[in-house]
Order: structure tokens, then sequence, then C-alpha cells
């Protein structure tokens, strides 16, 4: 069960809530996050809209993101609502709960590896991951892009920090984006080695990331395709950038013509 470091959660706090009870003034929850603490949702708290019967909205077993609107942290009582977490908070809240859970079972696979216990996975990796990158999942993004210095840099010992990387690399694929530009190069003396030095001269000067791939192939002569992928906007408009000042050194240096567009990505 994917879990919180603190045992209560604090006040506006999105949480998963799975309905166990439901009574004519209001419903209780058991909270998947916090180790199935009990919260309460009052009848008025439960939907904008009117409504004959509460069971006609709430459903005993099933999930709903729910906002903390009173708190007793020291009598662990909590009160939650359903009608004051918007369509956007809901959306945003289960894409955080699925990365949760996925990055959970890797913890859970790796424990199991190293002879360890979930607490002992949390405890050595996810909450100094939590801390390193903001969230669990985060790292183990970090970690299938970078490898296991990604997880070590926020503290992780290199035995989980090992195990856990190849999860990682085993089970996400990194996220990255593509950005184009449409090249227009006419070279009136060298030929084809002077378009293939304009065009792939910048290979020398330049180191590509690990986790980002260039390609420059031929639309027909004399227009050319760069396509930059990265893991992130930033990291690709750095290196287009940085290529594309190449290119056109390269270009003014072989006596050629050179424009260039951007174009849209499949």
């Amino acid at each position: 069960m994917v879990r919180r470091r603190e045992p209560v959660p604090d006040l506006n706090e999105l949480v998963v809530g799975t309905v166990t009870e439901i009574q004519d003034h209001g419903a209780f929850v058991s909270l998947d996050e916090y180790g199935g603490l009990k919260a309460y949702i009052p009848l008025g708290e439960v939907s904008h809209s009117w409504f004959k019967n509460i069971r006609d909205v709430l459903k005993v077993g099933r999930k709903y993101v729910l906002k903390v609107i009173r708190v007793d942290k020291n009598r662990k009582l909590v009160d939650v609502s359903l009608r004051r977490v918007s369509d956007k908070e809901r959306r945003e809240k289960l894409i955080e709960w699925k990365r949760a859970q996925r990055a959970e079972k890797i913890l859970e696979i790796a424990a199991q590896k190293l002879k360890k216990s979930l607490d002992d996975a949390y405890q050595e990796a996810g909450w100094k991951l939590e801390d390193h990158y903001g969230e669990i999942f985060r790292g183990f993004e970090e970690a299938a892009a970078r490898g296991e210095e990604a997880l070590v840099e926020a503290g992780v010992p290199r035995q989980w920090a090992r195990v856990l990387a190849e999860l990682a690399k085993q089970t996400i694929k990194p996220k990255t984006v593509r950005i184009a530009v449409e090249i227009k190069l006419q070279c009136v003396s060298g030929g084809i080695d002077a378009i293939k030095d304009v065009l792939t001269g910048w290979q020398e000067e330049i180191s590509v990331p690990n986790n980002s791939t260039i390609k420059v192939y031929t639309l027909g002569a004399p227009r050319y395709r760069l396509d930059v992928e990265a893991s992130s906007y930033k990291e690709a408009e750095k290196l287009l950038s940085e290529i594309l000042s190449l290119i056109e050194k390269k270009a003014q240096k072989q006596a050629c013509t050179i424009a260039h567009k951007r174009v849209t990505t499949d």
C-alpha cells in the first residue's frame, strides 16, 4: 500500500480514500496513503449537486480523491470533502497516486532481491529520493535515464542503487521530447563532400548526452532535416541551438547558402 512518512495528512491535502461505511449523515473512508487511517465525509461535503440518497453518490469499496478540511493530528481525527475537489485536482492526484504505486512496486521488488523489508526500502531509498527529487518515482525516472548515479547522488547506498537502477531501466521508458528543423542547403562547389561537412561537422565538437539522439537526413536535395530528441525541451533547444550555430559556420566556410525553419514533429 502506498504510504506517506507522516501518520496524519495536512489541512487541504489531497488524499485517496476508500469508502468503508455509509450512513445517512455521512460516510467513513480509510486513507490509503496513511495506513488505512479512518476519515469522515460529512453529508454536506459529498457533492455540489442535489442528491436524494448519499448511496447514489458514494459506493462502499470505491476509491475517491478527497480534500482534508479538518484535522486534529494529536487525536488523529480527519474530516475530508469530495465536493471541494476540482476535476483538475482529481486528475493530478490520480496521476500522482499511480506513479507512487509504480514506485512502491519497484521498491518492493528491490527489497525482495536484497532480502530486506519494504520498510527498509523506504528508509534506505524511497524517502531519500523523495527529499532529493520531490517524488520517489521521479528519482526512478532519473535512474532509468542516467543509471545508478542518479540514486547515489540522492544519498541511496550503492547496494540499493545498483538494484533499483536496474529495475528502473527495465520498467520505465524515459520521457523524451523531439524538436526539428528543415534545412535548405546549397553548395556551389565541393559537391556532396561539402554538404556532408556542413551537416555533420558539428559531431567533432559537440558531445551528445546519453539520453539524447540527433538525426540528420535528406528530404531530397537541397532540403534536409535535423531532429533532436532529449529528456526535456530545455535540453533539446540547447542542443539544437549549438548544432545549428556550428552548421551555419561550416556553411559560411564552405561558401554555401543556408536557411532553416522549425517544423512540427509526429
